[in-house]
């Protein structure tokens, strides 16, 4: 049990990186059948196969951002949209000086998170989720709050995160 910033209690478990989706076969058919898939909003349950070959329920938290980027891998998602609470990605973060970010491509979104504004167990996640998409040949992230998701579909806000910026 650790003491929760000024907020009581938590007990402490394991957050290991998701390696596998188990329904991944039926997300893949969705996806490709032209579904819309909302998928791993909690993470998803941490399982292990056990000695016996059976799955078995761990105590521990899978990220969902994590979780989400795997699912838009093996799926091969053309668009990997990551819904938090904020308009867009900002540097800065909660500043005077913040910056919001239409978009960036994946070294400035690592050269940014390795200045350390994009923090653990905040935009960090999303950030780290979104490069290892595109790394793996996702085409664009989009970074958004559920209020904001419509005007960041036509491209009036929200943080589009791409391979590379195209040349003018």
């Amino acid at each position: 049990m650790i003491e929760d910033a000024g907020r009581g209690f938590r007990k402490l478990v394991p957050s290991p990186r998701p390696i596998d989706v188990v329904p991944k076969k039926i997300l893949h058919d969705l996806v490709h059948s032209g579904n819309i898939v909302i998928a791993a909003g909690g993470g998803g349950i941490p399982i292990i196969i056990n000695g016996r070959g059976l799955f078995q329920g761990v105590e521990a938290v899978i990220d969902k951002d994590y979780a989400a980027s795997l699912i838009a891998r093996e799926v091969k998602a053309d668009l990997f949209i990551i819904l938090t609470n904020v308009e867009r990605v900002s540097l800065n973060y909660g500043t005077s000086e913040e910056i919001p970010l239409q978009a960036l491509d994946i070294v400035e979104a690592r050269k940014h998170l390795d200045e350390g504004q994009f923090p653990p167990g905040s935009m960090g996640p999303k950030i780290i989720a979104s490069i290892e998409y595109i790394q793996s040949g996702g085409k664009e992230v989009l970074i958004t709050s559920a209020n904001h998701l419509k005007a960041a579909l036509i491209n009036r806000s929200g943080t589009k995160i791409i391979s590379t910026h195209k040349e003018q």
